[in-house]
């Protein structure tokens, strides 16, 4: 039977699966379709997560379960919490170590950095669904039914990603076209590089030290000026031209995909600076993000 076991390929469980595999584990990676990587070390097995007595099965024997799942991002408040609540009770049921992948939704809003001491009392919809997601890992772990600890990530880049730069801006670039973009180009954000993500999420699951509180992903902060400039030299076209995304672009974006509409919500963390502080996985696990080159030319 597997040793971890990885609920969930999109870039960041992928990357995740992968890691732990090439270091020896033996990694069982569950999707609904059965995808993933073609590894000897990784064994795919296609399962409805939601289905926690078939779950727990699955789980048997299993030391550590990385929760990298998601459903549709319109969809959150209904999908989230039925799917995650299975996970966690399938995981208790099989005595195994809960690693969650979480993002800093839940935070309340500030103007400094946010560091894993910074409130959950957020004041959105997507921001309440990953705080009380957290708030359930966090109750059973105090209450001794299994171990949990959750990695935080912020705006994806990477092979695989997907999010706003993704999305937007990144086709655009190499395209040498305008990209309309979410927020201010020009205000700092920090962003999540998938390999380093899944490098977090892995050296957490290995140490005494990490249960019963979440961590920062290590973060890349910059602006999205500078990343997309980054990549259109990476790929030798134009200089980027950007311009903000209006209340009408989101409008006509969401006929052609409800996703969209989902925008405006969080639309605070991309319209003014939005600085994450790493200090506390840096500092413990020696864990340092890659450059934005090296995210970008992935």
């Amino acid at each position: 039977m597997a040793e971890s076991v990885v609920i969930g390929a999109g870039a960041t469980g992928v990357a995740t699966a992968r890691q732990l595999a090439d270091s020896g584990k033996r990694v069982r990676l569950i999707t609904r379709s059965g995808s993933g990587p073609d590894h000897p070390g990784i064994e795919r097995i296609a399962l409805d997560a939601g289905r926690t007595d078939e779950l727990a099965e699955a789980l048997a024997g299993a030391t550590t379960v990385f929760n990298a799942a998601m459903t549709a991002y319109q969809t959150w408040p209904e999908t989230m919490p039925p799917l995650f609540a299975s996970i966690l009770a399938a995981t208790e049921r099989a005595g195994a170590d809960y690693v969650m992948l979480g993002n800093h939704y839940g935070y309340q809003q500030t103007t400094g950095p946010v560091t894993e001491r910074t409130p959950m009392v957020p004041n959105t919809r997507k921001g309440r669904v990953r705080a009380e997601l957290w708030r359930q890992a966090k109750d059973a772990h105090d209450e001794g039914r299994l171990r949990a600890t959750e990695v935080r990530a912020g705006q994806y880049l990477g092979p695989g990603a997907v999010s706003a730069f993704t999305l937007l801006v990144a086709p655009r670039v190499r395209e040498g076209e305008l990209a309309l973009v979410h927020g201010n180009p020009d205000t700092a954000h920090s962003f999540s590089y998938t390999e380093d993500v899944a490098a977090a999420l892995v050296a957490v699951s290995g140490d005494e030290r990490t249960w019963g509180r979440a961590w920062h992903a290590p973060v890349i902060t910059t602006t999205l000026r500078q990343a997309a400039t980054g990549l259109a030299e990476l790929h030798g076209t134009p200089e980027p031209r950007l311009e903000p995304l209006t209340e009408r672009d989101l409008t006509l974006l969401a006929f052609t995909d409800p996703l969209w509409r989902e925008f405006a919500e969080m639309g605070y963390m991309s319209e003014r600076p939005f600085i994450v502080d790493d200090s506390d996985i840096r500092d413990t696990f020696g864990l340092k993000p890659s450059t934005l080159s090296e995210a970008l030319k992935a």
